[in-house]
């Protein structure tokens, strides 16, 4: 017999589980393959539960955003292009899926090698022993010599872009800076100086990275003013350039009375970071819209992403 006091259950309130309100019920359960399923099996075979839900509820309203028309931009940190996600982007800026690509100045590094030479992506382990990292001399002088050729003129994207075009490579058909141009989409670059390889190398012109990004900010800032209620932003693999970025357009945008408000927003990402989730998901869809965050691999994410929307819009 124990010498400590005991509170006794005796008169607990209890109640029939038929007045409850469950969260789960069998029919948001995974349902069972067919052999050799279809995509949209697999698409609607997942669980309606937890992040099954969220991410069947984003394609509806991306879906949704596609019928309508509405604004979508796509924001995406560098890791994306070089995991091979591109032929997948550029169809879908094909399709019409995607209205304003936005990058950081890491990714038009890789796809300005991978439009040229066919490879990216450098040992930095082994580079920075011997102060070798980020100073391959081709890719950075292109970009660096098409900024500084658009200063005052036109924006850090655009400028790329058109040196590509004029340059041609083997693998323009692989290059999201070339395609977003070729079909009229803005393509906008957010550098922060001192974190791009092209930073450091005597050909860089500082006030041309400044003063074109500035005019990308500005675009992006237009872009931003055509949300609306049935607008989608995804913000892929970018853990705080693109969100920073973002919240402060929308900031200017609300500031001259643009009603940018209601739209859905996503993050899709391998952790959930701070910047991304208070940024994207949770201020700009407070009261109004809806923000979802996703986490998982890109290459596996992002192709089931557009191949979920393929199969929700036929």
């Amino acid at each position: 017999m124990t010498k400590y006091k005991k509170l006794s259950f005796e008169n607990v309130k209890t109640y029939p589980l038929a007045d409850r309100k469950s969260k789960v019920t069998v029919n948001d359960f995974a349902k069972i393959l067919p052999d050799n399923p279809t995509f949209k099996e697999f698409f609607e075979s997942l669980p309606n539960i937890l992040y099954g839900k969220d991410f069947s509820a984003f394609i509806n309203a991306y879906a949704e955003a596609i019928r309508k028309k509405a604004y979508v931009i796509w924001m995406i940190g560098a890791h994306v292009i070089k995991v091979g996600l591109s032929p997948l982007i550029i169809s879908a800026i094909k399709k019409g899926w995607i209205n304003h690509l936005a990058l950081n100045g890491a990714g038009v590094i890789h796809d300005v090698e991978i439009a040229i030479w066919g490879a990216t992506s450098e040992d930095v382990a082994a580079g920075i022993q011997n102060g070798s990292f980020g100073m391959a001399e081709d890719s950075t002088r292109l970009i660096n010599d098409a900024v500084s050729r658009a200063k005052g003129k036109s924006g850090y994207g655009e400028a790329v872009a058109q040196q590509l075009s004029e340059q041609g490579g083997a693998n323009l058909e692989l290059s999201l800076l070339y395609n977003a141009y070729r079909y009229n989409i803005p393509v906008t670059v957010h550098s922060a100086l001192g974190t791009e390889i092209i930073h450091q190398h005597p050909g860089v012109d500082a006030s041309a990275v400044g003063d074109t990004s500035w005019t990308d900010f500005q675009i992006f800032s237009h872009s931003v003013s055509n949300l609306n209620a049935d607008s989608v932003v995804l913000n892929i693999g970018s853990a705080v350039i693109m969100p920073e970025v973002f919240l402060k357009a929308l900031t200017v945008v609300r500031n001259l009375g643009h009603q940018a408000f209601g739209f859905t927003t996503a993050t899709f990402d391998m952790i959930r970071h701070y910047r991304p989730t208070v940024n994207v998901v949770e201020r700009p869809t407070q009261n109004t819209g809806k923000g979802y965050y996703l986490i998982g691999y890109h290459e596996i994410m992002i192709p089931m992403l557009l191949a979920a929307l393929a199969s929700k819009l036929s």
